[in-house]
């Protein structure tokens, strides 16, 4: 399981953020588990990455945008960032 990033962890960015996929993965009624085993990723990293802990990589925005069928920079609009 990834740890939380030490220097991140809890970040409001990274809140809003987490918060942001959180929602629109549940208005396409996605779980966690089927978001994280359709882009490769492990499902204790998607919980984190919700929870503010992980400050994720390009990568990863890019893959979480393109399941949730949402530009990247509309997940950032999400959050207010």
């Amino acid at each position: 399981m990834a740890k939380p990033s030490p220097l991140h962890n809890g970040h409001p960015a990274l809140v809003a953020l987490g918060t942001a996929i959180r929602e629109l993965r549940s208005e396409q009624g996605l779980s966690q588990e089927g978001l994280a085993h359709e882009i490769c990723l492990d499902r204790s990293y998607v919980g984190g990455i919700e929870r503010g802990e992980h400050n994720l990589t390009l990568m990863n925005l890019l893959k979480i945008a393109e399941r949730l069928g949402v530009e990247p920079s509309d997940l950032l609009k999400h959050a207010k960032l």
